[in-house]
């Protein structure tokens, strides 16, 4: 197979391959997704070669994306998604549990809606600051 990019398209190609590879991999501990992994380090040697060297390292024989490629910001982004993510499921995991769980489906999708706005509004202007846990109920 045969793919040509320019060196930015290349760029991009490495950023979304360390995602995607955080992404399914970074909660594994040992089971990890090998196959993601070596499509990683063959992306990255490949940057190697393209003369992009600082963006990829050896570690226990294998390429890897470089400390300098994981520090440059990238993590940054993936913080940024997770942060969003986590606010958007929890606000629809407690509009969800507010309507006692039932089934959605066209009657009551508007009212999910509804409060999943609601906590997303909250989340907005204070964060998690406003979600407490009674301390009577703790272990």
């Amino acid at each position: 197979m045969k793919l040509e990019l320019t060196t930015k398209q290349f760029r991009r190609l490495l950023d979304m391959a360390y995602i995607g590879n955080w992404i399914l991999n970074s909660t594994r501990g040992d089971d990890r997704f090998k196959d993601y992994d070596q499509v990683e380090s063959l992306l990255f040697a490949k940057a190697r070669e393209e003369g992009m060297g600082i963006l990829a390292e050896d570690w226990q024989g294998e390429v890897v994306p470089s400390r300098a490629f994981a520090e440059g910001g990238i993590h940054e982004a993936i913080m940024e998604y997770e942060n969003n993510v986590f606010f958007d499921i929890l606000a629809e995991d407690l509009a969800r549990r507010d309507m006692d769980d039932v089934p959605i489906d066209e009657s009551n999708y508007d009212e999910l809606t509804r409060r999943i706005d609601a906590y997303i509004a909250e989340f907005d202007q204070h964060g998690t600051d406003n979600i407490l846990v009674d301390s009577d109920s703790l272990p």
